[in-house]
C-alpha cells in the first residue's frame, strides 16, 4: 500500500528525534552534574548519588 509508506517514514523519523533528544539531554544534564560536582562539597555529592 503506497499511501501507507509516508505515514511509516514519518513514524521512523519521529521515533528517531525522540530517541535522539533523549540521548541529548542525558548527556548534558550528565555534564551539567559532573561540572557541578566538582564546586559543591562532598556532603550535595552524597545526595546527588543517591538521588540518582
Amino acid at each position: 500500500m503506497p499511501q501507507m509508506a509516508p505515514m511509516g517514514w514519518f513514524m521512523l523519523f519521529s521515533t528517531f528525534c525522540l530517541t535522539l533528544m533523549i540521548f541529548v539531554s542525558l548527556n548534558y544534564f550528565i555534564f551539567i552534574y559532573k561540572n557541578n560536582s566538582k564546586f559543591s562539597t562532598k556532603k550535595e555529592n552524597l545526595y546527588m548519588n543517591w538521588k540518582w
